[in-house]
């Protein structure tokens, strides 16, 4: 589906660079390139030539690339521009060009554009971006992946999966007569189990690259003087927080972002938990309650050297369903030994923020809790949504498979069938609505 418009927009980083470039792309490209350059340069071999103003003037020199419709990144004619990098010059040859009837470009229009035509699907559109923003080496790997259409592949083999089963149940459905012939159990019964496989191999993959991409959101909490910013110090490795034997130091949110062996952690120390009649610390106290509700983990410190507390009416005071770790600190006083026991519920580190003992086991800990693997682990860079989608996907199959056990009734099987396919669906952009569509690309660079 071809824009009737034509649209431009700077696709260099702002500021003052060695290049600039400017993505031209829609139906007028061959009329602006033999406005602005004199000629139509040949497809995708890069030829130097002057960028003219509508005076016949050199705006500038460089190279000029041209992409026609429909083997370009949009599926429209483009046309790519590479100049000198100064801030002015750029801004004078765009200038140029909406003179001659371009549309400054959306955020994200080039690539809506490329899914619009057919190019790529939202999952690689979304891959696009998170390359673009890659911290780490790990992320990086897992946005190229999708990017290149393996998450695509991969739900797509699912959908076949399902379809497959669908025109089984189907035709079963229309011929009752032939059920045996149509639907033998060993038949289904495999068919289902290796669909269900396909949705544990894939979203293992999918919550891998989410983490990467989004890291784990881990709220340090705790009473006063528990050690709370001793631990977020010795995490970060930098005296990022005041430290003081005074209770009740920190009166704000303080937010440090660090990896583990590839996996983004942001990391938010909090005030401690008390009431209190200063307006400042009861602002503070307020803040970390607010921070417990968005929390990934809590990491909840008590003072391993003080008599022992009822912890438990402690986390009484925690929003419900959050995730916690007791973490057991000033072992350096109280002689206990760094261990951890994710056996427990909650599981329990014990160690000393101080002297560092036990912190690596608190490492691991978090790791593990996250389900991250280190390493090279075939991740797919993926979003909460697609996390979200191959969970309701996912849980129809289950719903089919036990209509299928419990009453075999055939019009409700391929109905959940039906839902979790709609469901895949979102993932690829196959069935988006226009809200969904507009949210993502409106995150996107403009230019890309």
């Amino acid at each position: 589906m071809s824009s009737p418009d034509t649209i431009a927009a700077i696709a260099s980083a702002p500021g003052r660079g060695a290049v600039g470039v400017i993505r031209v792309s829609g139906p007028d490209v061959p009329h602006i390139a033999q406005e602005i350059l004199g000629f139509l340069p040949m497809p995708r071999l890069a030829r130097v030539a002057n960028f003219r103003s509508n005076s016949g003037e050199s705006l500038d020199r460089g190279l000029a690339l041209y992409f026609p419709a429909p083997a370009s990144y949009t599926g429209e004619h483009v046309l790519e521009l590479q100049g000198h990098g100064g801030a002015l010059i750029v801004d004078l040859l765009l200038q140029r060009l909406l003179d001659m009837g371009c549309r400054m470009a959306r955020p994200g229009e080039f690539s809506e554009r490329a899914f619009l035509n057919g190019k790529i699907d939202i999952a690689q559109a979304e891959a696009i971006a998170d390359l673009i923003d890659a911290g780490t080496t790990a992320a990086a790997r897992a946005a190229v992946r999708s990017m290149q259409g393996e998450f695509s592949a991969r739900i797509n083999a699912l959908q076949v999966q399902i379809t497959e089963l669908r025109t089984l149940v189907e035709a079963a459905i229309d011929f009752p007569d032939e059920e045996l012939e149509f639907l033998p159990g060993s038949v289904l019964g495999g068919r289902m189990a290796n669909i269900l496989t396909g949705f544990e191999s894939i979203t293992a993959a999918a919550r891998q690259g989410a983490l990467l991409r989004e890291g784990l959101n881990v709220v340090i909490a705790g009473k006063p003087n528990a050690g709370k910013s001793s631990l977020l110090n010795n995490l970060v490795g930098d005296e990022i927080a005041i430290v003081t034997d005074q209770p009740g130091t920190t009166r704000d949110v303080l937010r440090q972002h660090v990896h583990l062996d590839g996996l983004p952690l942001n990391l938010i120390d909090t005030a401690g938990l008390r009431a209190t009649v200063d307006v400042v610390e009861a602002e503070g106290v307020r803040r970390a309650l607010n921070e417990l509700d968005r929390a990934d983990r809590v990491l909840y410190i008590l003072d391993a050297a003080a008599p022992p507390l009822d912890w438990r009416a402690e986390l009484q005071e925690l929003p419900a369903g959050v995730p916690v770790t007791l973490v057991f600190n000033k072992i350096d006083l109280s002689g206990a030994t760094p261990r951890v026991d994710e056996s427990l519920d909650p599981p329990q580190v014990f160690l000393s923020a101080k002297t560092g003992e036990g912190v690596a086991l608190l490492r691991e800990h978090l790791k593990t809790r996250a389900g991250y693997v280190s390493g090279e682990s075939g991740a797919l860079s993926a979003r909460r949504r697609h996390l979200d989608a191959l969970r309701r996907a996912k849980v129809c199959v289950e719903q089919a498979a036990q209509i299928l056990t419990e009453t075999r009734a055939f019009e409700l099987f391929a109905e959940e069938l039906r839902r979790a396919q709609l469901a895949l669906g979102e993932i690829t952009g196959e069935f988006s609505s226009d809200d969904l569509l507009g949210e993502i690309f409106s995150s996107f660079c403009i230019g890309k």
